[in-house]
């Protein structure tokens, strides 16, 4: 086996190993993984397919498996909408609030991230690209300072560009599944750099992959979800 082969092989495993483990018989509940909006090689060479097939497939797989077994025990809270359930975590049980917060946290993560990607990305224009301007420092330093933030995680965790409800736009690291919506904000966009994202490809390249990471970004889809922040309508 090559050496270059041998690398391959062994970052595969390791993504296998730290995947997010369900339970045996995935229970059916209120929480489903809605299939990808494109092929899994669809971002390539950015994003490689085995990439999105483990990310997608098995990580939030998994996380949607989780929640649907600790829905079994909270049908009352359960069919909550998903924004209302992660901005009161303090209501749960406190035996769930972690696995709540970790697994539902994932989920609405996930469903963001496969949202406001594709192949032809495009580049923002109107209002959001306004917004940027006027908040960010416009789109090369808005950017470049995302990039950077990313960089600033320690761990596992995601970067994003939240709103407010004046529209405000404003650049946010969170922890592990964390997401602003936790504290009462709005997602925009956000990138995942927990490894399993990104290390098939890049390894420890973290830079890399958020700088190519801007080429899949879908501004036509980042555009639809500003606009609905700002009318208040936006759920993940």
């Amino acid at each position: 086996m090559s050496t270059l082969h041998r690398r391959a092989f062994i970052a595969a495993a390791t993504a296998t190993l730290f995947a997010p483990r369900a339970s045996a018989q995935a229970p059916a509940g209120p929480y489903t993984r809605a299939p990808l909006p494109y092929a899994f090689n669809a971002l390539e060479p950015h994003i490689d397919a085995k990439t999105m097939e483990i990310h997608s497939g098995r990580h939030h797989e998994a996380y949607v498996t989780n929640m649907n077994g600790f829905a079994k025990d909270g049908p009352e809270w359960s069919k909550k909408s998903i924004t209302e359930v992660l901005a009161n975590l303090n209501a749960l049980p406190e035996a769930i609030r972690t696995g709540v917060r970790n697994n539902l946290g994932g989920h609405a993560n996930h469903t963001m991230f496969w949202q406001i990607m594709a192949a032809n990305g495009g580049k923002p224009e109107g209002d959001v690209l306004a917004a940027i301007d006027r908040d960010l420092g416009g789109v090369e330093k808005m950017m470049t300072d995302f990039n950077a933030s990313g960089l600033r995680v320690f761990g596992s965790g995601w970067t994003f560009i939240t709103v407010a409800k004046d529209g405000k736009l404003a650049i946010v690291n969170k922890p592990n599944q964390d997401t602003p919506i936790m504290d009462g904000q709005m997602v925009l966009l956000g990138n995942d750099v927990w490894e399993h994202a990104y290390y098939l490809n890049y390894q420890n390249r973290r830079a890399d992959y958020l700088k190519a990471w801007w080429n899949v970004v879908n501004w036509k889809a980042v555009g639809a979800r500003f606009a609905a922040a700002k009318a208040g309508t936006l759920a993940l």
